[in-house]
């Protein structure tokens, strides 16, 4: 960005394509630090990516150059991150490890952020997993890249409550502002030539596995906590908890956990009823899962009552399942 109200030294090049680096791209230029480009994903790696999103039309409008990639690593990337002559290369909510040519790229240092409270939750969809987990705390943390996924040095980190009504989009975008304020926090001292940081303790690591779209199938032995879980951990921008119903998914997009209803006897898991205001329910191992919001494969989505009418209709049963991941 040119013409900056500030007296500001580092010069960044941004790489981001992921939702919760909407917050901290805006914050850089909001504030007019110097961002000198903005590399993202190409439209048809971007439509592939949950959670994706565009950035490239508020970068531009604010004078930022953008570079489309389909993998960062590919020598074109690279030769025009070189050109910027960046201090500072700041990546956020990217899927691609970055190879030691680039990370060698920057003069100051090359920081990430990784939505989990480093050690804890390295690897794939740690936002996900915790939800899935039960987790009612988890965090973000800021990060010297390495070659490895998530080992670097911890530079600053945030913590984040969960809570029985977040889903995967709402703890991301709390990622997102936790992002805005370590950077707030962090910034102002690389300017300065300090970057704080201390060495991760490898003894207390825990590595989450990707996750699938297949991966979604909900297992209705589990218990009305685990399931609600499940399908709040996966929706939007997710590929969504699904069941099998007539040979083809059946998506729920919302759910509550309806612990008021407590009897259930002579269902057996994934049969569906109606509770006396119209809406779905279907029996878990404990109780009921009240469906808010849900999607037949071919259709469009319909609010909990409206798919009561024509999807999940008492008498059926949902039962049969794939099993959930450990």
């Amino acid at each position: 960005m040119q013409d900056h109200a500030k007296d500001l030294y580092t010069k960044i090049v941004f790489v981001g394509a992921h939702m919760e680096a909407s917050a901290p791209l805006a914050y850089l230029m909001e504030q007019r630090y110097n961002v000198a480009g903005l590399v993202t994903l190409e439209p048809d790696s971007l439509q592939k990516m949950a959670g994706g999103v565009d950035l490239t039309s508020a970068a531009e409008a604010a004078g930022i150059a953008t570079l489309r990639v389909k993998n960062i690593n590919e020598a074109s990337a690279g030769s025009w991150i070189k050109e910027k002559s960046p201090d500072l290369l700041l990546v956020v909510g990217w899927t691609q490890l970055l190879k030691p040519d680039l990370l060698g790229l920057p003069k100051f240092a090359c920081l990430g952020f990784h939505a989990s409270l480093l050690p804890k939750y390295r690897g794939r969809a740690p936002v996900n997993w915790a939800i899935i987990n039960g987790e009612t705390v988890t965090g973000n943390t800021m990060i010297v890249l390495e070659p490895n996924a998530d080992t670097g040095d911890i530079v600053a980190q945030r913590t984040i409550p969960i809570t029985n009504e977040d889903t995967c989009r709402t703890v991301y975008e709390k990622v997102g502002q936790t992002e805005v304020e370590m950077l707030k926090e962090v910034l102002p001292l690389i300017q300065k030539g300090i970057l704080p940081r201390r060495k991760q303790d490898d003894r207390q690591a825990t590595v989450m596995p990707k996750r699938r779209p297949e991966d979604g199938r909900v297992e209705w032995t589990r218990s009305t906590r685990e399931i609600h879980n499940w399908i709040r951990a996966l929706t939007d921008p997710y590929p969504g908890a699904f069941a099998i119903l007539d040979g083809k998914h059946l998506w729920i997009w919302s759910a509550s956990a309806g612990e008021e209803v407590t009897k259930r006897d002579g269902f057996a898991p994934g049969d569906v009823v109606r509770d006396p205001e119209g809406w779905p329910l279907i029996a878990t191992s404990d109780g009921w899962i009240r469906v808010l919001e849900a999607q037949l494969e071919g259709g469009s989505r319909l609010p909990g009552r409206e798919a009561a009418q024509s999807l999940l209709l008492p008498g059926t049963c949902l039962a049969e399942t794939a099993g959930i991941p450990k």
